[in-house]
């Protein structure tokens, strides 16, 4: 159907039903009656969206939200983690949870099924979709294959879901905010690694999300008490004295319904100017050292967490107070999971690109070590890998084999040396 008559359409003050018959008019020259009523079907509930929106604003678009907020938490055995999504998945509406191993590509976005009655193709959402305007919990983050991780790019990024399957090709809105739980690789935390090597997640998804936090066990004997106190207290306290203890579910659950759907804060001019000096003052920390220190991405997180805490406020506006919370709710999560083991400072580089300032530095200086080596053998045509890598150690003795990997990887891209497997490296003339 062409644009302008969409639009004509969209523009007159007809009814729903008026429109559906005069688009079965107009489509019954090209297009056999099932096939209009599965589209009018499937197009439902985005035609009557598209007619209020139009008569609201004027345009068939419109103005994208900032999206939803996206946590996730790395936490160690046995620190509930678990628990907490599961309270969570219980006490938001519409809400998903799935996990690790036992998630698929297909069951996170659609899948094409057939209808027992019309014999008939048609789209299933996944645990993505359904979760519009709600929260997907996903927990064993990091268990989950690549390929299901990889749908999650444009979901968190554009709020959408492209799907192009047996002919259907369509576009499903995903607005809902994600909360992922992760263990380190080892099980136990490695303060001596960043959190792309103890997680081994994709830099260019955790770097979608807009809060990180790490759940570490303290091993402090007055948080161990505490615990135990409140693990035992589970199996002698009556019902009574637990619901004299925990705020009621119900209550919280239609305290966040009704923030939802009643309160929609706009930015006020005092709040704006300071969420821009906050961007400001962000990136100046890294200037002076040469380094880039926070992306407009961290720009729209800090405006996702000020709306929020103003929806929890039930104010319609966002003030500067709000914005001081994100900035210290933001600022936290990122001393957490973005310092450099090796500095010590705080390095976004770490959530973007995977590597810190000082490991990238620390890479170069290696290849040139490396390169002296070589160079120092004379003109021979090959040289041995494990006696190279023998030599390395003995001038750098905290490199590990990766670290000499990468080294020989910069050299070859260089055009010096040439790999062949693990035996051997030949020297391009």
């Amino acid at each position: 159907m062409e644009i302008p008559l969409i639009i004509g359409y969209l523009k007159s003050s007809k009814s729903s039903r008026e429109i559906d018959k005069e688009l079965k008019l107009y489509l019954k020259s090209s297009k056999s009656s099932r096939e209009i009523d599965k589209e009018l079907k499937l197009d439902r509930r985005t035609v009557d969206y598209s007619i209020k929106n139009f008569r609201l604003t004027g345009t068939l678009s419109h103005k994208k939200g900032t999206g939803r907020p996206k946590v996730t938490t790395t936490a160690e055995e046995g620190t509930s983690k678990s628990q907490l999504l599961q309270y969570v998945y219980n006490l938001v509406p519409r809400s998903q949870y799935t996990s690790g191993k036992g998630s698929s590509a297909v069951g996170l976005t659609a899948y094409v099924t057939k209808d027992t009655e019309t014999r008939q193709l048609v789209l299933q959402t996944g645990a993505l979709v359904l979760a519009d305007n709600g929260v997907c919990c996903i927990d064993e983050f990091d268990k989950m294959n690549d390929s299901t991780r990889s749908v999650l790019h444009e979901v968190m990024e554009q709020q959408t879901l492209s799907i192009a399957k047996a002919g259907i090709i369509c576009q499903l809105n995903a607005r809902t905010s994600i909360l992922a739980a992760a263990n380190p690789h080892e099980s136990q935390w490695n303060k001596n690694k960043t959190i792309i090597e103890n997680v081994q997640l994709p830099h260019t998804l955790l770097s979608r999300f807009d809060l990180i936090f790490l759940i570490l066990d303290p091993q402090n004997e007055l948080f161990d008490r505490r615990l135990a106190k409140h693990l035992v207290s589970l199996y002698y306290r009556t019902r009574e004295q637990e619901e004299d203890e925990i705020l009621d579910m119900s209550i919280l659950r239609d305290y966040i319904a009704y923030a939802k759907e009643h309160v929609h804060p706009k930015l006020g001019e005092e709040a704006s100017q300071r969420l821009i000096q906050a961007y400001v003052d962000m990136r100046k920390v890294g200037s002076g050292r040469g380094q880039i220190s926070a992306y407009p991405r961290q720009l729209e997180s800090l405006i996702r967490l000020a709306e929020a805490h103003a929806k929890v406020r039930f104010s319609q506006t966002v003030t500067v107070e709000d914005v001081e919370e994100a900035y210290r709710l933001h600022r936290e999560a990122l001393k957490q999971s973005a310092t450099d083991p090796l500095s010590g400072k705080i390095d976004v580089g770490i959530l973007t690109t995977g590597l810190s300032s000082a490991a990238r530095k620390r890479r170069v200086e290696l290849a040139q070590s490396v390169k002296k080596l070589i160079e120092l053998k004379g003109k021979v045509p090959t040289i041995n890998y494990q006696k190279l890598y023998a030599e390395v150690k003995e001038n750098w003795a905290t490199t590990t084999r990766e670290q000499f990997e990468d080294a020989l990887k910069d050299l070859q891209d260089d055009g010096l040396i040439a790999v062949a497997g693990k035996t051997s490296i030949r020297i391009c003339s």
